[in-house]
């Protein structure tokens, strides 16, 4: 019988848990159907928790479906149920969709007085997560009500508690892991949406910085960010001065709340008569103090704040500190060096430009996100198309405007910083395509800029480090490999041009080992790779699109290494890792460039200065003619990684090798007509400019 009792209660579970699946499904009548009888389930064992959890689900399919008056009736359903049996977390839970629901129905004092009692609740419990979610949805409802000044200071609060927690974010409950990540970058491109629109250009600069760390760890899983992503977002003086005001009304509320609930552990029957009336003076109490906390945004005193930081906010508000490190960073590395940061958002581009000797400037660019995206799609498929061979006008074409609207709003400042160095930190999908492909209409932008890929400012050391190149070279050259990753299929084969590839290396850098197909093993690569300053494997990899688990590398003999492994990779002496084969930076599908993002963050993190990998698949003999005339400018011209790889990149788009050094160093080095003609066809971008450096290549 009990046995009996058990699984009818298990069953309960199990069909809310299918209830669940059919939303995130978005079918919402069969998701209801096991909701129903989950909820019986529950009902019929007088499980009170299980109810209130059925019922909050219940709620939040109708709000999902866009009946807000059935939302808001299951979810005060599931809110007295989760008051009564003193589920405070529960409670908070419930307190933010209720929130939700009503600013959905435009009833927003309402919805600001379901998250405020929310928060307090969190903040009672120490429930940090849904703490931050509360905070952006107050800043959401203050943005709608037009009140820019304190939305941004809440979207502020949710990005630092983020980033305080970041170490603990695999600890989320179930119930909020999915939606957790799902919101919290939409969060950090709201503020600097609002920050930028105020001109708040440094601002805005730390929170796109944080929004790389934040993809990151959407995409991994387990990025910790570091001392300086952990301090998140400067208040203002004035923000300060709110918050330290608001606060204190919300300690008051939480401080009576956790007296109240220790009284209330006592049953009525074993209460003293002081506790009881200690009871009845926190009721009576917490009531006065809510009515004031819940008042407190839209008093007189918070209204007057807003309108002082509304007259004073701007340029002159940046922080002289976090400004002149920027710019020292900059000055040290010597290479006329400036910092580049698209945001894609819904109605427009934003340009963010840091330069060594000026303030930040901010350029807004009229165009849709629809409309780049597209753009960038065609600018890819130019790129890659098999009619290379025969005409570079459409790749020319679709670059110009791209190059219009990532490049000639800042021509000036450019100019005036005497650029010669774009650190680049891409946004969304424009991380499928390369910026050194722009074209101004007479020339690629590589012939003007070095070209730097970082994943985040704040996660890569942009200090120089001299060191003679002592080089580990792999190669996978011939063999079939077929396999079977998740839902993915995989077939490889030998590279041709990968043993003449590394032979070429060896005979430009002479400390290079050569590891080559069945030599070429994970343990064996794993063995040497920490004596080496540099390794390149001309080899097969995949990066797939949201799985980083199934993302890898090939060995010679077939042996395979994922994200996981390569975390663990001795690469502390690595200057630079190259991936010299196809799709080392993509996976399969255009997402929003996080696996790109992911690869050099885990080789970072592994160790390694810089990455090289390539954007698209690229051809095997116009691989191996770059990859040399890599090493050659960066051996005989004692070039950075940076620019070595530019020169090796005009090289091929102009057919001149001379200007990288000795012969020797070359596949390819013209000397006849048929040589030219031969060296002529690796002018199209789709053979120089799949490659790009992430991390330091300075």
């Amino acid at each position: 019988m009990e046995k009996e009792i058990k699984d009818r209660q298990s069953q309960g579970t199990t069909l809310h848990s299918i209830g669940n699946i059919y939303v995130s499904l978005k079918e919402y009548d069969k998701a209801l159907q096991f909701f129903d009888q989950a909820l019986l389930i529950q009902r019929e064992f007088h499980d009170k928790y299980g109810e209130s959890f059925v019922l909050h689900g219940i709620g939040s399919l109708y709000n999902n479906r866009g009946d807000y008056t059935k939302a808001l009736e299951f979810h005060n359903q599931a809110l007295a149920i989760r008051t009564e049996i003193r589920n405070k977390a529960g409670q908070g839970n419930t307190l933010t969709n209720i929130g939700i629901t009503y600013s959905n129905l435009k009833e927003y004092s309402k919805a600001l007085a379901s998250y405020q009692q929310a928060l307090a609740l969190h903040r009672e419990i120490g429930n940090k997560d849904w703490e931050g979610v509360t905070l952006a949805n107050i800043g959401s409802l203050l943005k709608i009500q037009n009140q820019s000044e304190l939305a941004i200071i809440f979207y502020k609060q949710s990005v630092n508690v983020t980033e305080a927690i970041r170490r603990d974010i695999r600890g989320l409950s179930d119930e909020i892991q999915q939606s957790y990540t799902e919101k919290v970058a939409e969060n950090y491109r709201n503020l600097a949406n609002l920050l930028l629109k105020q001109d708040r250009i440094l601002e805005a600069q730390q929170v796109l910085d944080l929004l790389k760390v934040q993809e990151l760890d959407d995409y991994l899983r387990n990025v910790r960010g570091n001392e300086q992503t952990s301090q998140g977002i400067d208040y203002l003086p004035q923000e300060k001065q709110l918050l330290e005001q608001y606060n204190t009304k919300l300690t008051q509320v939480v401080q009576l709340g956790k007296e109240l609930e220790q009284i209330q552990t006592i049953s009525p029957e074993n209460r003293t008569p002081q506790q009881e009336k200690r009871r009845q003076e926190i009721e009576t109490a917490q009531r006065q103090v809510l009515r004031e906390y819940l008042d407190f945004i839209n008093s007189p005193e918070i209204l007057a704040l807003s309108q002082q930081l509304n007259q004073t906010t701007g340029g002159e508000n940046l922080n002289p500190k976090t400004l002149i490190k920027l710019q020292d960073d900059l000055k040290k590395l010597g290479q006329d060096a400036v910092i580049l940061y698209p945001l894609i958002l819904d109605d427009r581009l934003e340009l963010v430009l840091v330069t060594p000797y000026a303030p930040p400037i901010r350029r807004p660019v009229a165009v849709k996100k629809e409309e780049l995206n597209r753009a960038i799609t065609e600018f890819r498929s130019a790129l890659t198309q098999p009619n290379k061979r025969i005409s570079i006008k459409p790749a020319q074409t679709t670059g110009k405007q791209l190059y219009d609207w990532l490049i000639k709003p800042i021509e000036t400042a450019l100019a005036e910083a005497n650029t010669k160095t774009i650190i680049y930190a891409p946004d969304g999908q424009l991380r499928y395509i390369p910026l050194a492909a722009l074209y101004d209409g007479n020339q690629w932008l590589v012939q003007k800029y070095r070209i730097n890929n970082i994943t985040a400012l704040s996660l890569t050391d942009l200090n120089k480090k001299d060191q003679n190149p002592k080089i580990l070279a792999g190669a996978f050259t011939q063999g079939n490999y077929n396999f079977q990753i998740g839902e993915n299929s995989f077939s490889f084969s030998g590279l041709s041009f990968a043993k003449k590839e590394v032979e070429t290396i060896a005979n430009t850098i002479p400390n290079t080992t050569q590891i080559i197909d069945t030599k070429f093993t994970s343990s064996e690569t794993l063995a040497q790779m920490s004596n080496y300053s540099i390794l390149h494997f001309a080899t097969h990899a995949a990066f797939v699109t949201g799985q980083p688990e199934e993302s890898f590398i090939l060995f010679g003999n077939g042996d395979r290494a994922n994200f996981r492994d390569v975390e663990t990779w001795p690469l502390s002496n690595a200057d630079l890792v190259v991936l010299s084969a196809c799709e080392t930076g993509l996976g399969g599908k255009l997402g929003d460039g996080r696996e790109i993002l992911g690869f050099g963050y885990l080789m970072q993190q592994a160790g390694a200065k810089a990455t090289m990998a390539s954007l698209w698949t690229v051809d095997d003999g116009g691989t191996q003619v770059l990859m040399n005339g890599f090493y050659t400018a960066l051996t005989n011209n004692n070039s950075t990684k940076a620019e070595a790889l530019r020169q090796a990149q005009i090289a091929l788009i102009t057919g001149d090798y001379s200007g990288l050094g000795e012969e020797r160093g070359l596949g390819v080095v013209p000397r006849d007509d048929s040589e030219s003609k031969m060296a002529q066809e690796f002018i199209h971008p789709y053979y120089w400019a799949s490659f790009i450096l992430i991390g330091n290549g300075l």
